[in-house]
């Protein structure tokens, strides 16, 4: 990191201390006794992450997001491009998720996701991308400078990226060029990927072997739950299982794990997958990585067998419950899915105190 200036120590020490002395009410809307809720990590990306923490900040009050740093496009690509640092966006984005419902939490999280609209170089940037790059800058820290922000708003748990460098998504697409459907291109960028025609095949990470953020890996060891999903599949979900360390983290982790299940397929990346495909896809990409359960919206669901079947396969019982918003948009009810979250702690995790 770039750009210290003389009063990095103190800010430094004020970022730290405040990690250290945030009031529970901070981190998670109400006061925390001691062991009273479960330790949960969620693993993701983009709208499908936010979704996850919007409905997790209501029933735990320990909560730690690990955030893909892949994206390439719009502001984030921008910030990237012109100073080296890594995306911010999803970070952003998961930072006002974790706001409260309160007045200050939700004026927050509409500050930070305002984009400025002009003719001008700013067109297009959101005010908490630039807010997160400068405290980068400023403390030369991503971690201290991400708990920062947490505690400017209060947010309800702590924003982590997967790894302290930014990382290009490549993908292996058969049919990108509608001229030559049977052939399997590379495409690069999560960007790209995340809207590409033809099938995805596989994705990598380049480098191949990126380091983990060391305090997302003691997260996840430390973690009661991991939820991994919804998410774009191959450039929100998949990509943290192509961090070694991380997906070391996950396979040893004494924590159960959960799988969180998209509404719908999204178009380009995962067009016409069923459920049960979108497991079949995630086991190739990691055959080592173990399930407890598999969570699904029940209107999503045509062949529940076959979603059944591929679960086993990662060891995982499959839980369905209505998650989605009553509008019939492919979006998650926070509460619906809060309800659903709550309902798999206390029926498939260890008797804990929280029960």
């Amino acid at each position: 990191m770039t750009g210290r200036t003389p009063r990095l120590g103190r800010l430094r020490r004020t970022a730290s201390e405040g990690r250290v002395s945030r009031p529970a009410e901070a981190r998670g809307g109400r006061p925390r006794r001691r062991g009273a809720q479960p330790k949960v990590v969620a693993l993701g990306g983009g709208m499908g992450l936010s979704s996850s923490l919007a409905a997790l900040r209501r029933i735990t009050g320990d909560l730690t997001a690990v955030v893909t740093v892949a994206d390439d496009g719009g502001s984030s690509g921008r910030l990237r491009d012109e100073l080296g640092v890594l995306p911010p966006g999803d970070l952003r984005k998961a930072l006002a998720a974790l706001c409260g419902d309160d007045d200050w939490g939700q004026t927050w999280s509409r500050v930070i996701q305002h984009r400025f609209q002009s003719q001008g170089e700013i067109n297009g940037h959101a005010v908490g991308n630039l807010l997160i790059v400068a405290l980068w800058e400023q403390l030369g820290d991503h971690v201290q400078a991400l708990d920062l922000v947490g505690r400017l708003l209060g947010a309800h748990g702590r924003v982590l990226p997967m790894s302290a460098v930014p990382l290009q998504l490549q993908a292996l697409v058969k049919g990108h060029d509608p001229q030559r459907p049977d052939d399997v291109d590379i495409v690069r960028g999560q960007a790209t990927v995340a809207l590409t025609p033809g099938e995805v095949q596989s994705v990598h990470l380049v480098p191949h072997d990126p380091p983990a953020v060391p305090e997302a890996v003691e997260a996840v060891l430390d973690a009661d739950w991991v939820v991994l999903g919804p998410g774009s599949w191959f450039s929100s979900v998949i990509p943290h299982l192509l961090v070694p360390e991380l997906l070391d983290a996950l396979t040893q982790t004494k924590a159960r794990r959960v799988l969180s299940l998209n509404l719908a397929p999204q178009p380009g990346e995962t067009d016409g997958f069923s459920p049960q495909r979108h497991l079949e896809v995630l086991g190739r990409h990691a055959p080592k990585l173990a399930l407890d359960v598999v969570l699904a919206d029940e209107a999503a669901v045509p062949d529940r067998d076959s979603l059944t079947d591929a679960a086993k396969r990662f060891g995982a019982a499959v839980e369905l419950a209505p998650v989605a918003r009553p509008d019939g948009t492919p979006r998650h009810d926070p509460e619906l899915l809060a309800a659903a979250y709550d309902r798999i702690f206390r029926m498939h995790g260890r008797i804990g105190p929280w029960r």
